[in-house]
């Protein structure tokens, strides 16, 4: 098995990503700053096979020494977060997670060269495809597309080309991978000045579904939703997600490729609020809706097409809304109970 390292390990997709390299038998190297929700701990953090550095991705001496005793490295460390984090750390965005995808870049080229890295695979994102026009959005379209208004979206159409010049440049291969919607445990309120009223509920700053069971166990009703509800997403588990970007980090036949990882099955913002509505509340009691202003920058419709990581990867992405929500409101139940939502 390869030794592998992450960074933006104790994130939110990092932290299942670490358990998928575990289960496969990987040694796995994690790097990061806790920058996001503070200091977090795993069921993993005493596995024998994980080794982990509290460090800055920004620092390219240390990425280096940790990516140059490593056969793979997944570029995941990112300043990120859901819709509101786009316009309340605008330029932070673009300016944090440019120096990290440079030193991050700029650490695996000296490994490749000196060490024992072999490949890199970068987190990039559903929102490159911000701007798109054609639905569902197949690997390619980023480029044949206006690119996206919001400068993470830009920033991860960015990552790409960092991955591309650092082939046609210094022979890195790399591998990009374009999560959508994850859904999953493990996710807390995120550190920042800024709040973000929801209704009569301050926001996690986070993600649609934590967002929206918060409210419902907080009473909430109407239930607050951004715009109309008609906006289209594919949620996809965390453990889904993980799975597809281990195995395009280990297959050969992904090597120099993008692939996008997500469920096949799309979901309105209202369908989501009715599914979660009736999972807490049962089916007597009527879902009353009410419409907040959108962000700026919220897709109407954002549908990928996933026929190449089944075709090349032999990858699906099989868990139901149904299943992730049974994990993810108890989950979020018991954040809201003990204060941390």
């Amino acid at each position: 098995m390869s030794k592998v390292l992450i960074t933006g390990s104790a994130g939110f997709i990092g932290g299942y990503v670490v358990e998928e390299l575990l289960s496969r038998g990987h040694e796995v190297v994690g790097l990061d700053n806790f920058s996001k929700y503070g200091p977090v701990s795993h069921s993993y953090d005493d596995h024998p096979r994980y080794h982990f550095t509290e460090g800055d991705a920004r620092d390219v001496d240390l990425v280096t020494r940790l990516a140059s005793d490593c056969d793979h490295f997944i570029a995941g460390a990112a300043m990120i977060g859901g819709i509101s984090y786009f316009h309340a750390y605008a330029y932070d965005l673009l300016a944090t997670n440019e120096r990290i995808m440079a030193a991050s870049c700029d650490a695996a080229i000296k490994a490749h060269r000196e060490g024992r890295l072999q490949k890199m695979t970068y987190l990039s994102s559903s929102m490159v495809f911000e701007s798109t026009d054609r639905w569902p959005s197949k690997e390619g379209d980023e480029r044949l597309v206006p690119p996206p208004l919001s400068s993470y979206g830009f920033q991860k159409l960015a990552v790409e080309y960092y991955a591309k010049a650092a082939w046609d440049q210094y022979k890195l291969p790399y591998t990009i991978v374009r999560p959508f919607n994850c859904v999953g445990v493990g996710e807390g309120r995120a550190l920042g000045e800024a709040e973000v009223l929801s209704g009569n509920v301050k926001l996690a700053m986070s993600h649609v579904v934590p967002d929206l069971v918060q409210k419902v166990l907080k009473g909430q009703d109407p239930l607050h939703i951004l715009g109309d509800g008609s906006q289209v997403r594919h949620y996809t588990y965390g453990g889904d997600l993980a799975r597809g970007i281990v195995v395009a980090m280990e297959h050969e036949a992904a090597r120099n490729e993008d692939f996008n990882i997500s469920t096949a099955e799309s979901t309105t913002v209202k369908d989501l609020a009715e599914v979660i509505w009736r999972k807490i509340k049962g089916a007597d009691v009527p879902l009353r809706l009410t419409s907040d202003d959108p962000f700026e920058y919220d897709v109407q419709k954002r549908v990928p097409d996933v026929t190449k990581a089944k075709q090349v990867l032999g990858f699906e992405a099989t868990t139901t809304l149904d299943d992730m929500l049974d994990e993810v409101i108890p989950w979020v139940t018991q954040a809201v109970a003990e204060g941390r939502l």
